[in-house]
């Protein structure tokens, strides 16, 4: 099996910080997206959790795109929220991107070392890639 990682020459996180993680990596047909916040170009955008949670989900998309995956190949989601009371407001963004396949979901309440409203980050299978 190999492993191909995307995007090992690191991310820009806040303040200019190199990131020494892979963007995703692919193994096995799966493709494992890390954990995506709703920052471009290693600044945060402002907003409430609806815009935040928007750009959060396209990051990912984006770095799936990248690997040649799409929505569809999407088998689970992990959410972290720093609110209860996003719950609802982010299930609506969420359905907006997976309302005609959904994958499975795990979605928590917990402070993130990035001040923004909500991470997200998601597990993709492509059986031609096994």
């Amino acid at each position: 099996m190999t492993i191909i990682r995307y995007g090992i020459e690191g991310g820009t996180g806040t303040g200019g910080q190199h990131l020494p993680f892979a963007r995703a990596t692919q193994a096995g047909g799966f493709l494992y997206v890390s954990g995506q916040t709703p920052m471009i170009d290693g600044e945060v955008v402002e907003g409430g959790i609806v815009e935040q949670s928007r750009l959060a989900i396209q990051n990912c998309i984006n770095i799936m795109e990248e690997a040649n995956y799409t929505l569809e190949d999407v088998v689970h989601v992990k959410v972290v929220l720093t609110d209860s009371r996003y719950f609802q407001s982010f299930n609506k963004v969420f359905k907006e991107f997976f309302g005609d396949h959904p994958p499975a979901r795990i979605c928590m309440v917990c402070d993130l070392v990035v001040d923004v409203k909500v991470e997200v980050d998601v597990t993709c299978f492509r059986q031609d890639r096994v």
